[in-house]
């Protein structure tokens, strides 16, 4: 059969599904000026599929724009279809960026923590998942045996990434059954976010063509682990020299590092809910899941909500400074990379401001929201978060959200986590 290739340009969007259109790939040159068609109630499709409530009605036009960038061609030699996709911008018709575009949101926090502090963030996002292609036996977490029954996915996946423009760092089973996870190399934080999402759909489409899946959502089954994703994070100057680390300092952090994290501390009651966005976000965030539920910073601690990581095998000063980083893990992929860390910088950038001072001790006692519609709550009352917004963003993410969070009210846990685990 005669084939012409297409390619997708997308968005991923509040729910943090990537959506988007086709063209033909003859197409390219004039795409890459026009982009696809896109509404504004397009930005309101729920997880599930149907828009429940939208601001924007059936009026306006926009357009996603593709970045060259943000490009993607991995042939898997299968004879399936090459996937070709470029991540792209929702802009207006004119080719300004609209208010609501997910990285957009992201490019401005960016520019905020520059102009604040003249500072830029790196960041790299380790991802948990379930591959359907393997069995479940007991003791298989970390173990040689569940990470041979994967058998090609690993090796299919990682080629792929590698293919995409992604640096792998590692892929281990991880604690739960069938689940494994993926780290990749730091990058500055539009191309993190860009090459968290291009691992998402990577392992999605490795998985496909092994006839199985991967399930990212952050509670496939109430009586399993949950998935996190957490963004490991440092600041680094103008001239791209380090700059979280101050040995003797308060958990060795310079104070512009010590400033930005006590403005995610400070902000994280709110930004919970654009970060664990989802019902079953909160099934993941309770005691003895190997997952946060207080607002602390902890050093080497795997159950913080930021914990400064360790440093291996560092032989000198210098390469101690490169090492230092800290990770936030109120996280999972129900977010949208770009909103995510976006938030977080823009909170940080707001401690670096207003010179925030970290807690007292090591961890405080104010907790985690512990559902979506707390999160949201505190989210709705923050002022601060809704200018990073803006009025017309923020009213959607906060419709969207509490809809999403009324329809799925009162479902009992195990279909609730179905429910979710058929769309992540």
């Amino acid at each position: 059969m005669i084939r012409e290739e297409l390619i997708f340009v997308a968005t991923c969007d509040i729910s943090g599904l990537v959506r988007g259109k086709g063209f033909p790939a003859r197409e390219l040159p004039l795409r890459l000026k026009k982009g696809v068609g896109w509404t504004g109630s397009n930005l309101m499709m729920s997880p599930f599929g149907p828009i429940w409530d939208t601001p924007f009605g059936t009026a306006g036009d926009f357009m996603i724009v593709p970045d060259p960038v943000g490009e993607v061609r991995v042939d898997f030699t299968d004879g399936s279809a090459v996937e070709h996709f470029f991540l792209g911008d929702i802009c207006n018709i004119d080719g300004s960026a609209w208010e609501c575009c997910p990285r957009d949101f992201l490019r401005r926090a960016v520019r905020q923590l520059e102009e604040v502090a003249s500072l830029h963030l790196i960041a790299a996002f380790e991802q948990e998942f379930f591959y359907t292609g393997t069995s479940d036996r007991p003791g298989d977490a970390y173990a040689l045996s569940a990470f041979r029954r994967q058998n090609t996915f690993g090796e299919s996946f990682i080629a792929a990434l590698r293919a995409a423009g992604v640096v792998p760092d590692t892929f281990l089973a991880e604690y739960g059954p069938r689940q494994f996870e993926v780290t990749v190399m730091p990058q500055s934080a539009l191309t993190a976010a860009d090459h968290a999402v291009v691992t998402r759909e990577m392992a999605r489409a490795a998985a496909h063509r092994l006839g199985h899946r991967v399930i990212f959502s952050p509670k496939p089954d109430p009586d399993f682990v949950g998935n996190g994703v957490h963004i490991h994070m440092s600041l680094v100057d103008a001239a791209g020299r380090p700059a979280t680390h101050s040995p003797g300092e308060r958990l060795d952090l310079s104070k512009p590092a010590q400033h930005f994290f006590a403005g995610v501390l400070h902000h994280m009651p709110a930004i919970c809910a654009i970060t664990a966005p989802s019902p079953v976000s909160y099934l993941r965030l309770v005691p003895n899941t190997w997952a946060p539920t207080v607002i602390d910073v902890l050093r080497q601690d795997r159950g913080a909500s930021l914990r400064v990581c360790p440093i291996f095998a560092a032989e000198t000063p210098d390469e101690v400074t490169r090492q230092f980083h800290v990770e936030f893990r109120v996280t999972d992929a129900a977010a949208s990379p770009y909103l995510a860390l976006g938030a977080v910088i823009f909170a940080g950038a707001d401690g670096i401001r207003r010179a925030l001072p970290l807690p007292a001790t090591s961890g405080t006692s104010a907790m985690l929201p512990r559902s979506l519609p707390e999160a949201l709550d505190r989210l709705a009352a923050s002022e601060t978060v809704a200018g990073w917004f803006g009025p017309t963003h923020f009213d959607a993410y906060l419709r969207f959200k509490r809809v999403e969070a009324e329809k799925m009210a009162g479902l009992p846990h195990p279909e609730l986590c179905a429910r979710y685990a058929e769309v992540y």
